[in-house]
């Protein structure tokens, strides 16, 4: 009886693009930058020493730069193996971007609180949660990709997203105990992906 009314993925096809999903979520990474760095603070004082308190949040606001950028360039990449962009990869786009949203509330409570537990945890569990949202997302990508099956050939090539949720799911952990180790993982994690994901390049 819903057979007339009801809207399909193909009915989303006609109306949004990869472009224009793309469009928006460069957007909004754009802002969720721009908010990033205006936790960093400018110092009263207009010596050298006054930067030494900036140290902490500067890194992570580094860390956290590089990791917005690192999902900016595998999104920008991985929408273009689809034209159809069904209502899948509209809600896991939204959730991707969620998530990323809240870094940099993560980034200023880390950058204030660096060493702390929860404060640690707080900003591993968002990463992790990125992390795990850009996997969803990418999934939905590969469903609707022109040829599917060479396409997850090439992804499954390298074994960094594994990697890197694993190493979340540790530095969550361990910021309980010892919140260096949870810092250790976490810069690991964004040094391995400074050299952009070359798969998608080769795929298409």
């Amino acid at each position: 009886m819903y057979s007339h009314d009801s809207h399909d993925d193909h009915s989303v096809h006609n109306n949004i693009t990869s472009e224009r999903l793309s469009a928006f979520t460069d957007g909004v990474m754009a802002i969720i930058i721009t908010i990033a760095v205006l936790e960093l603070k400018t110092p009263l004082n207009g010596d050298i020493h006054s930067l030494i308190p900036l140290i902490p949040i500067f890194i992570t606001y580094a860390i956290s730069f590089q990791t917005i950028g690192t999902y900016w360039n595998n999104h920008h990449h991985l929408l273009r193996v689809t034209d159809h962009i069904s209502t899948g990869i509209m809600w896991s786009n939204l959730n991707l971007l969620f998530w990323l949203s809240l870094i940099p509330f993560a980034t200023g409570w880390l950058g204030e609180n660096h060493g702390g537990t929860i404060p640690t945890v707080f900003y591993s569990l968002i990463l992790l949660l990125c992390a795990i949202s850009y996997t969803i997302f990418q999934d939905q990508v590969v469903r609707h990709s022109s040829n599917r099956q060479e396409f997850k050939k090439e992804l499954n090539k390298s074994h960094k997203g594994i990697i890197s949720l694993a190493c979340y799911v540790l530095a969550v952990c361990f910021g309980f105990y010892n919140p260096i180790i949870s810092d250790v993982l976490i810069i690991f994690v964004a040094i391995m992906w400074f050299i952009p994901d070359k798969r998608i390049e080769k795929y298409l």
